[in-house]
């Protein structure tokens, strides 16, 4: 079994869905998870919402640093869309991006946001075996 390479990036992003925007926010989430099926380089997308506070949770997987600069060149729209829906509350990056995706997200669209980096310590996926019962 491989070691997960230290270029490995997870992201979390904590989100807050604006007041009476919730089934904006569906459709949008649901068009761009399908767009990033479809043609994005996530190794996985996931998101969770708690209807009841109205934060939503997403977690997105990738490769190392390139697959992040490729998904937000294609992405961007729909990222676009669904920031129209909610604000990020806070954004956690685990792994060691590169540079200049530690300052992309420093000053998305101009605006800040709260953000952390925590390196890898250690780890493995098995997302690339098959055939797993």
């Amino acid at each position: 079994m491989d070691t997960t390479s230290s270029g490995t990036v997870l992201f979390r992003n904590t989100m807050r869905i604006a007041d009476g925007h919730l089934d904006g926010f569906r459709r949008a989430i649901a068009q761009a998870v399908a767009f990033a099926q479809e043609h994005g380089p996530q190794l996985m997308v996931e998101v969770f919402i708690d209807e009841e506070r109205m934060p939503a949770h997403s977690f997105q997987l990738y490769r190392d640093s390139d697959a992040v600069r490729t998904h937000w060149r294609l992405s961007d729209p729909y990222i676009r869309e669904v920031m129209e829906h909610c604000t990020v509350q806070h954004f956690e990056v685990f792994g060691e991006p590169d540079h200049d995706i530690v300052a992309a997200l420093k000053t998305p669209g101009g605006e800040s946001f709260p953000f952390t980096v925590s390196p890898r310590l250690a780890g493995f996926n098995r997302l690339a075996e098959s055939g797993r019962g």
